[in-house]
């Protein structure tokens, strides 16, 4: 979509208040009570929503997930992690062409938008084919390399050449070193990743103490868990994005606050494989960096991250009490926390901020009564209120309208069947 340079939001509901809101370039120049009367802002605009009857929110920061894996929705549900992973999705997976990434990605671009994300931390194979893809829908994307022990050499050494050779100039997609986890990885190439990641200034993104067999395994063959391994080897530090997080010690999340890692909650995906409840109250207690993410739609089975909201507030409620992970902690960890973790000035609705922010539509029976209205965004609402998405100050959807949306479908459902015969 071509977005103007300049766009005014008129008659927005903040926090239960009109407004008006002026972007430029893409930053928020000005919010001011609504007027009924024109402003300069208003009539020089070369953009104008009138958003009466809508609440505006900042939009979402999905840091966990495997974008092309929206091709696997469904492929193998109801399963023990190891079981899922190396008796079905990893077969699966070893089909995937080129032309299964992009239009993978293309998918997952798609359903992101459409659900109010701007911005995700990915994990998967062959990122270089989905990064002009999330370029070209307007996404920001920290696309993270994947690194495992059984990778030929060959495929290796090309994935570290690819982060050697990276070009920033597209500065809302760039890459970021990824060892899938500590049992995938032994400690030479953990050393080696973390090394790469910081001479290049790069993230590094791992899975970490997901299931309780990871946390006994590293206990029996190193001597310690899996926290204090990779604290041993030098890894931890507020570069690194640690995904699930389940099963930690007082220790461990004592290190991980020390570290100021970033820990990417993904409370649907736990559930769905049983992984089991991360204490995320006892964590943020501690001043650990929790954010908050989906994982892939093959253990989701989407991208929904009002969804993730909802879900992580009241499986930490159940956990911890009734006060634990309010609507606005839970909407700060989709949001400003995942802003924060790539140093961008967003997150929130405020002058000076960069304009990522959602227009939702608040005349619905699900939005009324309206008492407080990040409670309402987080507990009764869903995503299909969403009618605008605006990242970086570019109009992605508008009227829940994407452009090549029928396109996208087409392609990820024609591909989709080639998997199934393929699988049988």
């Amino acid at each position: 979509m071509n977005t103007p340079h300049t766009i005014f939001i008129q008659n927005a509901s903040l926090n239960g208040n009109a407004i008006d809101l002026y972007i430029e370039g893409n930053t928020i120049r000005r919010i001011t009570p609504h007027l009924k009367t024109a402003t300069t802002h208003q009539t020089t605009a070369e953009h104008h929503i009138d958003a009466k009857g809508m609440s505006i929110y900042p939009a979402f920061y999905n840091m966990h997930n495997h974008a092309a894996m929206t091709l696997l929705r469904g492929f193998a549900d109801d399963l023990p992690l190891m079981e899922w992973l190396e008796q079905h999705i990893w077969p699966a997976e070893a089909t995937f062409t080129d032309e299964h990434i992009r239009i993978g990605v293309q998918l997952a671009c798609l359903e992101m938008i459409k659900s109010g994300t701007v911005c995700f931390n990915d994990m998967y194979w062959k990122e270089e084919i989905a990064l002009p893809v999330v370029h070209a829908m307007g996404l920001r994307g920290a696309l993270g390399v994947l690194f495992i022990d059984s990778q030929p050499d060959e495929e290796r050494e090309k994935s570290f050449d690819l982060l050697e050779n990276f070009s920033r100039q597209n500065s809302r997609v760039t890459l970021s070193v990824a060892p899938h986890a500590i049992y995938s990885v032994g400690e030479k190439l953990l050393r080696r990743c973390a090394d790469t990641a910081r001479r290049l200034n790069m993230k590094l993104h791992i899975h970490l103490c997901e299931t309780q067999g990871e946390v006994d395994n590293c206990l029996k063959t190193h001597g310690c868990t899996p926290v204090a391994y990779l604290e041993k080897l030098g890894f931890l530090g507020n570069d690194v994005i640690a995904a699930h997080v389940v099963h930690v010690t007082d220790e461990d999340i004592r290190l991980l606050a020390d570290r100021k890692v970033a820990i990417a909650h993904c409370p649907v995906s736990n559930m769905k494989l049983a992984s089991g409840i991360a204490p995320i109250q006892k964590m943020l207690d501690a001043g650990c960096h929790v954010v908050l993410g989906t994982d892939g739609c093959s253990s989701n089975n989407n991208l929904d991250m009002r969804e993730e909201m909802k879900i992580a507030a009241l499986l930490g409620k159940v956990s911890s009490g009734p006060q634990a992970l309010s609507a606005n902690q839970v909407l700060h960890m989709a949001t400003c926390a995942g802003a924060e973790t790539f140093g961008l000035n967003a997150g929130e609705i405020a002058e000076g901020k960069v304009a990522d922010l959602l227009l939702v539509r608040n005349n619905e029976a699900s939005m009324t009564p309206m008492f407080n209205s990040q409670s309402n965004w987080v507990y009764a609402a869903n995503s299909s209120l969403i009618d605008t998405v605006i990242c970086d100050g570019q109009i992605l959807m508008q009227g829940r309208k994407i452009e090549k949306e029928e396109e996208i479908l087409e392609e990820a459902k024609e591909i989709s069947a080639r998997i199934a015969h393929a699988t049988r």
